[in-house]
Parts: structure tokens; sequence; C-alpha cells
């Protein structure tokens, strides 16, 4: 809570909150301040005794009869001398034109403040309260009331002369009235009652719950939150009451509207005032305590509260104890608590000292979280509400929160929020880069700094890199790698780069940084050497990228020992850029390199190395052997005298044996196959192949006197041959493995043969019938002629116009139509016809004839 403080006070008399925790991290829902000026002068020579609230200026009373008018600053703006003795009441009309008074010695005056109508009347009793009505200043609501032994309403008739009737008597003192609408509400010694102008009815009673208390030192406090709410604060005892309408059919003899208790609680001390805060509740309380050295309770200084009404209790939002003037010498019924409606401004009224308080704005919650240090928080604020605030600036809260952190030693937070506050603000940056570099944190602020469309000098960012160049070298490639080249002068970090590789020339770290520079200066051939050197991963990415083949024609071999297959890729994928003719002359020294380069080339298109396939035969006997008979079955380029030669060096059979049957020499082929392999499946596959007789006699001829070579044939033949020509050939006595099986695998494929034969001979069969009965369906149904059929020969209608008479039309089941006359003669078989058109097309005779006659 603010302090206030006026020159020459004592420390005891400064006006603050007392707060038990010094550092309570609970943030204050109030802020106060003494109201000064003219009320100062005049609480020193007289005291306050009430005051009403306006929103446009304060009516304050005094001890001494007098009457102030107050700006909202406490300026006086007009004095009324009204007289001797103590002001006890001044009410106010919506409008703030009229003002009501009374005194303790029985004056009540009602009068204009810009007119000069008015009420005088003295009275021979004190009279406590008067209240006007809300409208007084229109003409047909000229009504007010006063309250002292009796409640008397005064109401100007139209004759302009003032009626007075007694609203109630016999209850003691009236000591408070509140006018809202058309509901007065007042307290006596007994109760709150609660009067209906409109309807001139009486219609509640809620009664006093302390009946011990004194009513003139513990008065009642009356305050309406709305047009139907009341709330009524006595002793200890507070109570929230709505006014509502009584159902019709219940009303009978009672009176149209009723009073129904919302809320009732008791709370810890006496209530002096009341006043509404939106759905809480503003109490003022005054509080005796007791003393720990004597027996006997003293007074202590009030508490302002904000509480939260439940139905039997009330929760504690917030609670301030208020050092105000001579606080010790105050009574309960010296405190009041008036509020300005539509403003959250409360006013607490004691003898000599008036307190303003108000709900904090976001400027007071700023100070509040920058006091409290927590400037993350002020700095979230501030910025959701920047349009609202007015004594803060969001950058200067920035700046104390990047101070604070500074001071904390937490760099990296300090420089992540540069980034946030500093913003655009180019100087402040290069202040704070400055100050980094002071406290040797330059690392730490380095990941932050813009580099975008907006940037610093490149000082800034080489003073950085040299930091960097000479601690971390990890730090300074990731700052090369992540900040573009156009921040600092590029030269100036090669230098200083080339001069950190003349002290350790093999760090891999700064030799690929120092890739990276030129890469960034365009000096792509120097990079790529680098690259090279290193065997670096981004050599292809950077050949590519600027588009470097015409100065990698000399590094092909080593590009393809850092990675064959990337390097064969990249030169297959820009042979327009390398030819293949370039790339073959590079790696002739290098036979196993250009194998892979050739086959994947092959790989590619069978066509496109064609002139290299015979070096190529080679070359995959050498390296490859798995991949030479592939190459040899797809290659039509290959010369095969060649590939013969080089497969009968090596003595590669398989390879052999496809040569001599590509060229021709089947037989030679199949003799290989029997001698050397000694393989009867492959001579079998291999004589499948070729489908020629002399070859399955030459394999029956060479396998008759080896038992093996037989089972092999019985097991294998029995679809190509005929096997009875083979089993007529087997010596008689000869030991043949597994005869038996293989006899009953050739009757079992024979049995299968032969149920094959009659299943497709089933199908087919079915099928043909039913095709025929489809056909036959086909051709017997009925053909639709009408008007729009022609006769094919003579291509007149085919239906005569007068359908009276006989005709006779010829309908082929090819759909073509004739007059019977236009027909020409049977032909070779009687009483047999055929369609002209569809024989003379060569689409068959289009077979049978429906014939009409009439």
């Amino acid at each position: 809570m603010a302090e206030v403080e006026e020159e020459g006070r004592k420390p005891s008399e400064e006006f603050t909150d007392e707060s038990e925790e010094e550092d309570s991290e609970e943030e204050p829902k109030l802020k106060y301040e003494r109201l000064s000026n003219g009320v100062t002068e005049i609480l020193q020579n007289d005291a306050a005794s009430c005051m009403t609230v306006h929103d446009k200026f304060l009516a304050l009373g005094t001890h001494f009869g007098k009457v102030f008018l107050l700006d909202i600053q406490g300026n006086v703006t007009q004095k009324f001398e009204i007289s001797s003795v103590k002001i006890n009441q001044i009410s106010l009309d919506e409008s703030g034109e009229h003002v009501g008074i009374c005194s303790e010695d029985g004056k009540v005056q009602v009068f204009g403040l810009y007119t000069r109508e008015g009420f005088h009347e003295n009275f021979d009793c004190p009279v406590k309260v008067v209240a006007l009505h809300p409208q007084f200043t229109r003409s047909n609501y000229k009504q007010f009331v006063t309250g002292g032994n009796k409640l008397l309403l005064y109401e100007r008739n139209w004759l302009n002369r003032w009626k007075t009737s007694v609203l109630h008597e016999g209850e003691g003192t009236i000591n408070n009235i509140q006018w809202r609408a058309n509901l007065i509400a007042w307290a006596n010694n007994v109760g709150v009652k609660i009067y209906d102008i409109s309807t001139k009815q009486r219609i509640t009673n809620v009664l006093r719950d302390n009946a011990s208390l004194r009513p003139d030192m513990y008065p009642c406090s009356l305050c309406w939150k709305d047009n139907t709410t009341l709330i009524v604060g006595w002793g200890t005892s507070i109570k929230i009451c709505v006014v509502k309408e009584r159902n019709p059919t219940e009303m009978r003899d009672l009176p149209s509207r009723y009073v129904e208790i919302m809320s009732a609680f008791e709370t810890e001390f006496f209530i002096s005032g009341l006043a509404p805060l939106a759905d809480q509740l503003v109490t003022l309380f005054f509080v005796k305590e007791n003393s720990d050295q004597m027996d006997e309770e003293f007074r202590a200084r009030p508490r302002l509260d904000i509480i939260q009404p439940l139905p039997e209790s009330c929760e504690e939002i917030s609670s301030d104890a208020l050092t105000v003037r001579n606080f010790q010498d105050n009574e309960c019924r010296d405190y009041r608590l008036e509020h300005a409606e539509g403003e959250s401004l409360f006013y607490i009224i004691s003898p000599k000292d008036i307190v303003v308080a108000k709900e904090r704005d976001q400027d007071d919650h700023i100070d509040w979280l920058l006091e409290k240090k927590k400037y993350e928080e002020a700095l979230m604020a501030a910025e959701i509400s920047f349009k609202n605030i007015k004594r803060h600036d969001v950058q200067k809260i920035g700046m104390a929160y990047i101070n604070h952190l500074v001071e904390k030693g937490d760099y990296d937070s300090a420089a992540r929020k540069c980034q946030k506050v500093l913003g655009k603000n180019m100087e402040l940056w290069e202040n704070e880069v400055y100050r980094f570099k002071t406290i040797g944190q330059l690392k730490a602020i380095s990941q932050y700094l813009p580099r975008g469309d907006l940037r610093l000098r490149p000082a800034i960012y080489e003073m950085i890199l040299h930091e960097f160049l000479k601690t971390d070298y990890e730090g300074f490639a990731t700052l090369i790698r992540e900040w573009p080249g156009e921040l600092y002068n590029n030269m100036a970090i090669v230098q200083a780069v080339t001069d950190h590789l003349k002290k350790d020339p093999t760090n891999g770290t700064l030799l690929t940084t120092l890739a990276e520079l030129y890469t960034y200066d365009q000096r792509y051939d120097r990079a790529l050497e680098i690259y090279l050197r290193l065997r670096h991963k981004d050599v292809y990415q950077l050949i590519h990228k600027h588009n470097l083949f015409s100065s990698i024609e000399d590094k092909i071999v080593l590009l393809m020992d850092f990675d064959k297959e990337k390097a064969v890729d990249m030169l297959l994928d820009n042979e327009d850029k390398i030819s293949t003719d370039r790339v073959v002359e590079e790696l002739a020294d290098r036979p196993e390199l250009l194998h892979v380069y050739l086959h994947k080339l092959f790989k590619r298109d069978h066509h496109k190395g064609q002139k290299y396939h015979e070096r190529q035969i080679g070359l995959y006997a050498e390296y490859d052997r798995p991949n030479l008979l592939p190459f040899l079955r797809d290659s039509t380029h290959c010369p095969l005298e060649k590939a013969l030669e080089i497969c009968q060096e090596r003595n590669f059979v398989e390879e052999t044996v496809f040569l001599l049957s590509r060229m021709g020499n089947c037989r030679r082929a199949l003799q290989m196959i029997m001698e050397e392999l000694e393989d009867v499946d492959k001579a079998i596959e291999f004589a499948k192949e070729q489908d020629d007789a002399e070859l399955w006699e030459d394999l029956i001829s060479y396998s008759i006197d080896k038992p093996p070579f037989i089972t092999g044939l019985l097991n294998n033949i029995g679809t190509h041959v005929d096997p009875i020509l083979l089993i007529h050939r087997i010596k008689e006595g000869m030991e043949i493995p597994n005869l038996r099986d293989s006899l009953v695998k050739i009757l079992h494929d024979y049995n299968l043969q032969i149920l094959l034969r009659e299943g497709c001979k089933k199908i087919l069969v079915a099928d043909s019938l039913s095709l025929l009965q489809k056909m036959h369906r086909t051709q017997m149904r009925g053909v639709r002629v009408d008007e729009e059929n022609i006769c094919e020969s003579c291509h007149a209608t085919i239906l005569p116009s007068d359908m009276a008479k006989p005709f006779s039309v010829v309908v082929f089941h090819c759909r073509h139509m004739f007059h019977k006359e236009c027909l020409p003669s049977s032909g070779t078989i009687p009483g047999l016809q055929f369609c002209d058109i569809c024989s003379a097309k060569r689409r068959g005779p289009g077979s049978g004839i429906l014939e009409m006659k009439k």
C-alpha cells in the first residue's frame, strides 16, 4: 500500500496499511491516500462528523456546524455556516443539485445548490438523519425524510406548501436512513425497517441481533447495493436482504413486497461502514484489542476488509489495518465509510482524517510485482495491458528484468530475453553485447543476436566470432553454419581461421569451417579441395548445389575412393556434364572402380556403354563373376568369341555353356554339363530350353550306362520324351537307384496327363453346349420390325403403307431385312437362303431366316 506522508509529521502519524508480514506474497487489493489540500486545513481546526459522496463532488460536515463542498482532490469549492453544533447528516439527490442537512440542535435545511428554493425548519430535539428523494430535482418528487425520535416524511403539495407525515415512531432514536428508488430503509433501536413510498406500506422489520450493544455507540450501517438489495451491518452481524414481489395469490392483506435474507453471518470486529464492490463487500471495522501488559482493552487501528459473502459465512479476500490520525481516541461511531457509485472509490471518514481507498490498477499491480522482484510476471502483465498502463514502459520493465537475471548470474536467460525486450532497437542491442563482453559472456548472447532484415554492425558479429575462435572451435563452427555470411567480413574471418590452422593444420573442425567460409565467398574450388581432403559428406551436395562438375573431372578417383555409390550415381545423373568417355579415361588405372561405374551404367541402360562391353567381360571375370552370366545374357553388343575365350581360360563352365549354346554349339554345351558339371538336372533343364530331339537323344545315350543319370531322366523327361524310349534302352540287370519310385512317378505323371485331357475335354464340351444354347436362345428371339426399317435390297420401307394388303418380309438373324420378292433365288441348296450382305463381307452366311407373311 502506498504511504502518504506530510511534512513535519511524526513517524507514528504516517498513514499506511499494516502488513504483519512485510514480505507477504499476497498482493493487496486496494491502495490508499489521504484526502489533503483543503481538507487538511479544515481538520486541523475542526473535526469531521459526516460526509456524502457524489460523482462530481464531496460534501463534508463538521462538529462546529459547517458544511464544505469539496472537489475530488479535497479542495474547498463552497462553505455553508449551518449551525454552531455538530452536523449529523448530509444528503444529496442523484443529480447533485439539492442538498439536505440536519444538525444536533434540531435544524433541518433542504435547499438547491444552484437555486434559492429551500426548506428551513428548527425542531426542539436533535435530528440525527435526513434523506432526499433520489429524484428530488423533479417537481413531482419533492420529498425528503428526517429521523430523530420519529420518522417524518415531508412532501410539497401543489400549493407549494410542505406537508408532514409520520411514517414511524415509538422505537427509539432513528440513527440511519437510506433512500433508493421507492424504498426507504431506516434503523432505530429495535431493528431495520423498509417502507415502500409508492404503495405507502411498510414491508419488513429486520430485528437487531445483539441487543446488548448501545445503538448510539455502535450505530447501524445501511447500504443499498441496487434497487432491491439492502446490506445491513450492526455490531458484528451482517445481513444481505433482497426485496421481492409477492405472488398476487398470496397477498390478501399483506404488502405487495416482502424481504428475504439471502445471507447472514458474524464478523470478528465491530462494523463501522459497508459498501458494495461487485459481488463482494468492503467493510470498515472498529477494532478493540487486549493489551499484553494490562487486562483492559485498547483501541487499535481500524481495518478495511474485502469479503466474499456466503449464505451463512464469509471469506476474507484482503485485510488492511489503517493508521488514521488519533485512531486511539476514536469510537466505533466516529468512523464512516462512503463510496462513489460507478467508481471503485471508498472514503474512510474519521474525526481528524479522511482516507481514500481505490482499487489498484495495472500500474499498481506492476509496481507490486517489481517490488517483489517478479520481473517476468511484471513484463507479461505490461505486455498484456500495454494500452492501459500509464506509468510504466514495457521495454524499461524488460531491461530491469534483464539486469536482474544478469545480477543472478543467469546469463542464458538474460540473453534469451534480449530478443523479446530489445526488439528492433539496435542501439540497445549493441549496448547489451558490450555489457556481455565486459562480464565475459559473449557466448551466451551469440545465439540470440538479430540476423534477419535488422542487423547490428559487422564488427559486433566479428567480435563474437573471434571470441569463439579463441576458446571454442565447435561453437565457432556452429555460428558460421547458422549465421548468414553477410553479417560479417568474410575475408577477415577466413584470415583468422587460416592463422589458427598454422598452429593446428589437421584440425578437422577448423578445416570444415574454412570450407564453409570459402563456399560463402564463392571460392568453391578451394572448398571442394578441403572437403575431398577431409572426405566430408557434404562434398556431393556442394558439387550439385554450385555445379562444380568441371572442377571434379580430375578428382573422380578421389570421389570414388570416398564413396563409390554416391560418386557413381552423381556421375551417371550428370552424364551431360561429365561424359562417360571422360570418366572411363580417369578410371583407366583403377579397374576395380571402372567396373563399378560401367556395371551401374549397364544396369541403367544396356546400350549406352556398348563400346565398353568387351572390356567389361574381363572386368566382370576379375571382380564380379556372379554378375558375368547376367551380363552375357543381357548384352547384345558383347563379342561372343572374346567372351568364350576369357571364360575358357578361367574355366568358367556355366558361362562357357551359355556362350556355346548361344553360338549354336548345343551338343558341346550339353557335353560340358554332363562331363564337367556332372549335373543331370542342369543337363535336363538345358535340353528342355533347347527343345531339340537330337539333344535328348545325346543325353539319353550319355546317361544310359550311368544309373544316377537314368534316375534323373526317368524323373524329369516324362513330359518331353516318351519314357518307353529310355526304358527299352536300359540293359537288363542294371541296378538303378530308386527305380520303383521313378516308375511310379512316370505312371503318376501319365495318369495326370490323362486326367488333364479328360478334364479339358469336359470343360470344352460344356462350354460348347452352353454357347450353343445361348446362340439358340438368341436366334429364337423375335425381331422388331417397324416403319423405320428398310429393305436392304431396294431400300424402300420394309412395311407397306397399306397394312391391309398382304405382304411378305424375310428377316435374317444378322438383322438385315428384305422384301421376299427382292431376294435372289435360293442357290445350290433348295429352300435355304443366306444374307447377301454378310456373305459379300465374308462375315458368314447370316444363317437362318425369319419370315413374316400377311
